[in-house]
C-alpha cells in the first residue's frame, strides 16, 4: 500500500446543495470512515499541499457530508462553490477531540463554524440535557439543527461578539457544572470560556474549546 492511501482517503463529489446563501453541503461518496460526531477532515482544495479543514455534518457507509461557509475569496471558499459532481478529491481521515463526553448536562455556544460541528453530537445527544446557543447573522443563515436557540448579529462582527457571551451570561444553569462545547471565534471563545470560570466557578477540564479562526491569524481551524 502506499504512502498516499494510509494517510489520505480519495472520494468522489456525488452531489452539492446550498443550505443558506453562504453555507453549501457537499456530499463526497468514498470507502466508509469512522468518525465521531465533532470530528473533520483537512481536504485538499488546492493540491496536496494546499488543505482546509472542515467539519462533518453526517456520514455513512456510502461517504461523508460536508457544509462549507462561503467566507469571500479564500481557497477553501473557492473550491466549494466550484465543487461540482464527479470531481475527485483527497483528504486526511476523520480526526479532532471536539465530541460529546459524559456528563449531568451538555452546554454548546458558537457560531456558523461552529454549527456543522455542533449539529452531529446534538443529533448524538438527543434526549440528554443540552442548552445550545447558536449565532448567526440573520434568521435566513440558520442550519436545520433541531435544539437550538438562536441569536442573530444583524450585521456586527462575529469576532469578540458581545451578542453570544450575553446569551450565554443569562441561561439559567444549574449550580453543578456541565461539560460545555465553545467553538467558533478565538476571542469570542475566551470571554465565553472566562465567564465560565469566573462567573460560574467551571473547572477547566469541563471546558472544551475548538478556535476555528480569528480576524488576526491564519492557520486556525
Amino acid at each position: 500500500m502506499r504512502l498516499r492511501d494510509l494517510l489520505f482517503v480519495t472520494g468522489t463529489i456525488e452531489s452539492t446543495d446550498q443550505l443558506t446563501k453562504r453555507m453549501r453541503r457537499i456530499r463526497i461518496s468514498c470507502p466508509p470512515q469512522q468518525w465521531a460526531p465533532g470530528q473533520h477532515i483537512r481536504l485538499s482544495v488546492d493540491g496536496l499541499l494546499t488543505r482546509r479543514t472542515y467539519s462533518i455534518w453526517d456520514g455513512d457507509d456510502d461517504g461523508l457530508q460536508l457544509c462549507v461557509l462561503d467566507h469571500g475569496e479564500g481557497p477553501g471558499s473557492r473550491w466549494a462553490r466550484n465543487a461540482t459532481p464527479g470531481q475527485h478529491v483527497v483528504f486526511t481521515k476523520p480526526e479532532g477531540k471536539l465530541t460529546p463526553r459524559e456528563a449531568p448536562y451538555h452546554l454548546f455556544a458558537g457560531e456558523e463554524t461552529a454549527a456543522v460541528a455542533f449539529a452531529p453530537m446534538l443529533r448524538f445527544l438527543n434526549g440528554a440535557a443540552v442548552h445550545a446557543i447558536l449565532e448567526v447573522d440573520t434568521p435566513e443563515d440558520r442550519l436545520p439543527i433541531e435544539g437550538v436557540t438562536w441569536q442573530y448579529r444583524e450585521g456586527r462582527p462575529a469576532a469578540s461578539s458581545k451578542t453570544l457571551l450575553n446569551a450565554v451570561q443569562s441561561l439559567d444553569l444549574p449550580a453543578e457544572p456541565g461539560i460545555a462545547y465553545l467553538a467558533g471565534e478565538a476571542q469570542t471563545i475566551q470571554s465565553l470560556k472566562r465567564h465560565l470560570l469566573t462567573d460560574r466557578s467551571w473547572p477547566r477540564r469541563n471546558i472544551l474549546t475548538k478556535p476555528f479562526w480569528t480576524p488576526t491569524k491564519k492557520g486556525l481551524e
